[in-house]
C-alpha cells in the first residue's frame, strides 16, 4: 500500500488547497533547514546515467519541477533535495503583487487535477534576485560536479498596459538573469488579463527579441531563453510560434501551460462550477500536451529543445514525453497528489528502463 495518498486524504484532502500547499512546501523547507536534506539525497539523488544535456547545460535528470510550485524561490534547494533535476522558479513579475483574491486554487481531486487563479501573486524580481543568487551559490557547493538547475519563469505585472509589457518584462530580464541558468517568458498563463494576446507572433517576436538581449547584457553571458505556450493555441498558431522560435535562435519552447477549457472531466458539473474561471492542470492535459509536443516537433525538426508539462505523473509519462520529441520534461499537479518522493521514484524507474530516443 502507498503511504502518502492515505496521509493526502486524511490530512490535506479537505483543507483549502492553497493553506495545504503552503503547509506541504513549509515542511520540505523545514526538512533541509534540519539536515534531513543531505540524509534524503542518498535516495533521492538521480542516476547518473540520466543526465541530459540541453541548451548547453547539464540536467541531473530530465525530469524537473514546472513553475508555479515555488513561485518566489524560497526554497530551491530544498526541492533539489527530492530528485527534481531542475526547478523552474515563477512566475515573477516585474512588480511584487498580490495575486487574485483567494480563495484562487481548487483541487478535482477525481481527475486528479487542479484549477488556479492565483494571478502570479509573489514579491517582484528586485526581492527574488537576492534568494537565487544564495541558492545557485549553495547548489554549486553542495553539488562540485553536476548540479541541479534553476530555470526562472517570467511574467508580465497585472497593473502594465499591454502596450508597455516589454519594458515591464525586461525589469525581471536584467533582475534575475544573472542568477538563472535560464529564462523563460511566459506568456500563457489565463490568469493575467490579455496575457495571452502576446502569443500573437507579431507581438511576441518583439518582446522576445528584447528580452533575450536584456538578459545576455545583464548576466555578461548567454542565458538559454525559452517561451512558455498555452495548450489553447490552434496548430496554425502552434507553427507560427515554431517558426518564430527558429528565426529568432530561442534555446527552446515549453509545451504547455494550464487550460481554460473544461472537457472530459469526470467532477460533477457542480463541483467544476464551484471552482469557478482559472487554469486548470493536472491529469486532464496528457492528450493535449502530447499533441502539441508532436506538433512542435514537426514543425522544428528537432532542432530546438522542446520541454514538455501537462498531465506528467509516471516514469511512463516521462518516457513517452521523451520518446515523442522533448529534450526535458516537468511536472507540477501530480506532486500535490503524489507527495515528496514523487520525482525520486520517476528517476529510479527512468534508470531501470530508460526512454528510447
Amino acid at each position: 500500500m502507498r503511504v502518502y495518498p492515505t496521509f493526502f486524504r486524511l490530512a490535506f484532502s479537505w483543507m483549502d488547497a492553497e493553506r495545504a500547499h503552503k503547509i506541504g512546501f513549509l515542511g520540505i523547507r523545514l526538512a533541509n533547514r534540519c539536515g534531513a536534506g543531505r540524509v534524503l539525497q542518498r535516495f533521492t539523488a538521480p542516476s547518473a546515467a540520466l543526465r541530459t544535456e540541453a541548451f548547453g547545460l547539464t540536467f541531473p535528470s530530465p525530469f524537473g519541477l514546472a513553475a508555479g510550485f515555488d513561485k518566489e524561490g524560497h526554497g530551491i534547494e530544498a526541492l533539489t533535495d527530492l530528485g527534481f533535476g531542475h526547478i523552474e522558479v515563477g512566475t515573477i513579475t516585474g512588480q511584487a503583487q498580490p495575486g487574485n483574491p483567494a480563495p484562487r486554487l481548487f483541487r478535482l481531486i477525481e481527475d486528479r487535477a487542479v484549477i488556479n487563479r492565483m494571478g502570479f501573486n509573489n514579491d517582484g524580481a528586485a526581492a527574488v534576485a537576492p534568494r537565487l543568487r544564495s541558492a545557485r551559490a549553495a547548489l554549486q557547493r553542495r553539488y562540485p560536479g553536476v548540479r541541479p538547475v534553476i530555470g526562472v519563469n517570467i511574467g508580465k505585472s497585472k497593473v502594465v498596459e499591454l502596450e508597455d509589457a516589454v519594458e515591464d518584462y525586461l525589469i525581471s530580464a536584467r533582475s534575475l538573469a544573472p542568477a538563472a541558468d535560464y529564462l523563460v517568458v511566459n506568456v500563457s498563463s489565463p490568469n493575467t488579463p490579455g496575457l495571452r494576446l502576446l502569443q500573437d507572433v507579431s507581438t511576441l517576436r518583439p518582446l522576445l527579441a528584447a528580452v533575450g538581449e536584456a538578459a545576455d547584457n545583464a548576466a555578461g553571458r548567454h542565458v538559454p531563453l525559452l517561451v512558455k505556450i498555452a495548450p489553447d493555441l490552434s496548430d496554425e498558431d502552434i507553427d507560427d510560434v515554431a517558426r518564430l522560435a527558429l528565426d529568432l535562435k530561442l534555446d527552446g519552447i515549453i509545451a504547455t501551460n494550464t487550460t481554460i477549457a473544461r472537457a472530459g472531466l469526470v467532477s460533477s458539473p457542480e463541483q467544476i462550477e464551484a471552482c469557478g474561471a482559472g487554469g486548470l492542470s493536472g491529469a486532464p492535459l496528457r492528450k493535449r500536451s502530447l499533441e502539441v509536443l508532436a506538433r512542435l516537433k514537426a514543425a522544428t525538426g528537432g532542432a530546438i529543445t522542446l520541454v514538455s508539462v501537462g498531465g506528467v505523473e509516471t516514469a511512463q509519462d516521462v518516457r513517452d514525453r521523451l520518446e515523442a520529441g522533448a529534450t526535458l520534461v516537468q511536472g507540477y499537479t501530480a506532486f500535490l497528489y503524489e507527495g515528496p518522493f514523487w520525482a525520486a521514484k520517476i528517476n529510479r524507474e527512468l534508470a531501470k528502463r530508460p526512454a528510447r530516443r
